[in-house]
């Protein structure tokens, strides 16, 4: 399992363009509703047990556009819209508030750095063609950021940069973007490739139940984080940690990689939206238990899959060969691992083109890129 944080406004941009739009971060797709009839996928649906505090929604409903936009980018109640168009006339403009909020709304910051504004005023100065190519726009930004991190450091400092290190972590801390609501988190459900490879080559009734066995593993894993993780925090500069009614979610399920590759995975975008227990109060979730207990979720999936399939299927799984640095994983027995790699593309792909990019970077300017 993979988590990272959303942000309010651009991260319900990442939802939408992203997760909810099978992957793919191509902007042809002109609404959600190709999620829903593209490739066969499931539609996304709400999960987790604090959808039963929203007043309309359901665990297993249809997630909609919309109702994602109120929720992740605003951080109002998902039927915000629907639930003010239902207010009677005449009412005061806090009654109209309470329906549509959750807490409080999120703020975002769209403000530049000043090394920032710097960076893009230097890159303007020296000018593009129109005609250059993506390397030759990169070694410019690259150039440009090295530049100005070098006079705003001396002159902030009073010297020069004593040496490269230096330098890259002045950009690294003014390169990071402007403070943001947390919207929410997007946890990411992927089983070993073996399963993944499995299910592609199944019968429709085997890959069913694989699907079915990936959708309880998934639960098991949510589950495992209400009860253990999911709390908020309240009191003068949130010194009580108290417990919460449960988590609210949207979960997508796909079949591929973005190359294509046969690769079951489920995201599930978590709102930073919980109510706290016995009180009609709604606040943040405390993020940093959930990042605490990420690799326990993770196991907890990853143990409630293999239950499963071995229950259902009867596989087997063993260690494969560990690669060096990493651990080992859990495969099943009788799948080529051979079969495992060719379906592994986009990953072979993504590690032949970062090496190259790497070296280029490192040889033309002297230091590794930024992260």
């Amino acid at each position: 399992m993979t988590l990272h944080k959303l942000t309010a406004g651009d991260g319900y941009d990442y939802l939408s363009r992203q997760v909810a739009r099978l992957d793919a971060t191509e902007t042809g797709h002109s609404s959600m509703h190709s999620y829903y009839t593209e490739k066969g996928e499931r539609p996304g649906q709400w999960v987790g047990s604090g959808v039963s505090d929203l007043d309309g929604l359901n665990v297993g409903d249809i997630v909609q556009e919309a109702h994602m936009k109120s929720l992740f980018a605003l951080g109002m109640h998902p039927l915000a819209a629907e639930r003010l168009a239902a207010m009677p006339k005449g009412s005061t403009l806090a009654e109209m508030r309470s329906v549509q909020r959750l807490g409080k709304t999120y703020r975002t910051s769209g403000a530049r750095s000043l090394f920032q504004l710097k960076v893009a005023e230097e890159i303007e100065n020296i000018g593009t063609s129109g005609e250059s190519s993506d390397i030759e726009r990169e070694d410019l930004i690259a150039s440009a950021r090295t530049k100005i991190a070098i006079e705003m450091f001396t002159q902030q400092e009073g010297r020069a940069p004593l040496d490269q290190r230096e330098i890259d972590g002045f950009i690294r801390e003014h390169s990071r973007p402007a403070n943001k609501a947390v919207a929410g988190y997007d946890l990411t459900f992927s089983p070993v490739k073996s399963v993944s490879s499995l299910w592609a080559l199944a019968d429709r009734k085997v890959a069913r139940i694989i699907e079915d066995s990936h959708d309880a593993a998934v639960k098991a894993a949510l589950d495992f984080i209400e009860s253990k993780a999911l709390y908020t925090r309240t009191g003068v500069d949130g010194v009580q940690q108290v417990e919460t009614t449960g988590l609210i979610g949207v979960a997508f399920r796909h079949r591929d990689s973005r190359a294509g590759d046969p690769d079951l995975h489920t995201h599930v975008a978590i709102a930073n939206k919980v109510k706290v227990r016995g009180q009609d109060k709604w606040l943040a979730i405390d993020g940093r238990i959930i990042f605490k207990v990420n690799v326990a979720a993770s196991e907890t999936y990853n143990t409630a899959l293999e239950r499963e399939l071995s229950q259902r299927l009867g596989v087997r799984f063993a260690p494969r060969e560990p690669v060096e640095g990493k651990r080992p994983v859990r495969e099943i027995v009788g799948i080529p691992e051979k079969l495992n790699e060719s379906w592994s593309v986009r990953t072979q792909r993504v590690d032949r083109h970062r090496d190259h990019l790497v070296r280029e970077f490192s040889e033309k300017h002297g230091r590794p890129p930024t992260p």
